[in-house]
């Protein structure tokens, strides 16, 4: 007798245990869980937990809300100017009514990617080449919008953004666009280096006007030019002595003449520019007159005087 109830007792733990195994269901934080009771769908959608369904009547489906990523295979699609691309895509969706994915799609990945690679072909081939290399986030956008229309109402999905993963060209195209390229910047630095010899001209000019403006900012620019190239040891320099330098000293001469006391007056004849300056200087004034360094020589038999 105590081993027949010991028996019974074993047998209906096991049962309760079975049961409770059955009819304990645990949904986790990312997921929602739809009973569906002799294969209807309940109203209440059922939170994360420890829930209890009727075992056998109920059948509980868990559906997790989480970002999902799936990637879209390249496709070859020709674009509005006529330009054969392989290119693929990556779509980032998630679930916002478990019942609608359950229910009115079988298989919702599958059936997103079908339709991701349909708008792909539709989005790409009405854009040109340009519009697809520039702007990327307009043609993502656009993308976005088509794939969500009929995915968000009707099966309860959500498109999280849409991205253009790899734009495959051909050959000939890649080797045009780098020619193209190139002589864009050619022609940018021809614009540039242009600028720079306009900027360089009117600075020129303005200070040309400027120097012109002071009698001996010529001959004190031609001095300064002149020891710039002299500190140079391995360089040689030949350049003709200018007249107007000679015209600075006489200035100078004369100036210097009028400020010593008992000198000429100021309308009195000034003394010539050779004693004043020396020989040097009266040489490299008669080779500025005569060309050849020396200054003519008297002829040896001047010409009889008239009667």
């Amino acid at each position: 007798m105590g081993a027949a109830a010991f028996i019974a007792l074993v047998i209906i733990i096991a049962i309760v245990v079975l049961v409770l195994s059955l009819s304990i269901r645990l949904v986790q934080q990312y997921q929602r869980g739809i009973v569906f009771r002799f294969g209807r769908v309940l109203d209440r959608v059922r939170q994360p937990g420890f829930h209890l369904i009727i075992p056998v009547v109920d059948r509980m489906v868990r559906v997790s809300m989480q970002t999902t990523v799936i990637g879209v295979p390249a496709q070859g699609v020709i674009t509005r100017d006529n330009v054969t691309l392989t290119v693929d895509a990556v779509v980032y969706y998630r679930v916002v009514d478990p019942v609608k994915a359950l229910v009115n799609v079988r298989d919702y990945p599958a059936a997103v990617l079908q339709v991701a690679q349909t708008a792909l072909r539709s989005v790409i081939g009405k854009a040109d080449l340009d519009t697809l290399l520039r702007d990327r986030d307009k043609i993502n956008a656009e993308l976005k919008s088509v794939i969500d229309a009929p995915t968000e109402k009707p099966w309860g999905l959500l498109i999280e953004r849409v991205e253009v993963k790899d734009v495959a060209l051909p050959e000939g195209m890649k080797r045009s666009m780098s020619r193209q390229a190139e002589a864009e910047r050619e022609r940018r630095a021809r614009v540039i280096a242009a600028d720079g010899e306009f900027q360089a001209s009117r600075r020129l000019a303005d200070a040309s006007r400027a120097m012109s403006k002071t009698p001996g900012a010529y001959q004190l620019r031609l001095l300064q030019t002149v020891v710039d190239v002299a500190s140079e040891k391995n360089s040689t320099l030949v350049m003709p002595f200018p007249v107007e330098l000679l015209r600075f000293f006489d200035l100078f001469a004369r100036e210097r003449e009028q400020a010593t006391p008992g000198g000429p007056g100021p309308r009195e004849q000034t003394t010539p520019v050779g004693p004043v300056l020396g020989p040097v200087t009266e040489s490299v004034a008669a080779a500025a007159e005569g060309g050849d360094g020396h200054r003519p020589e008297p002829p040896l038999n001047p010409p009889p005087s008239g009667p």
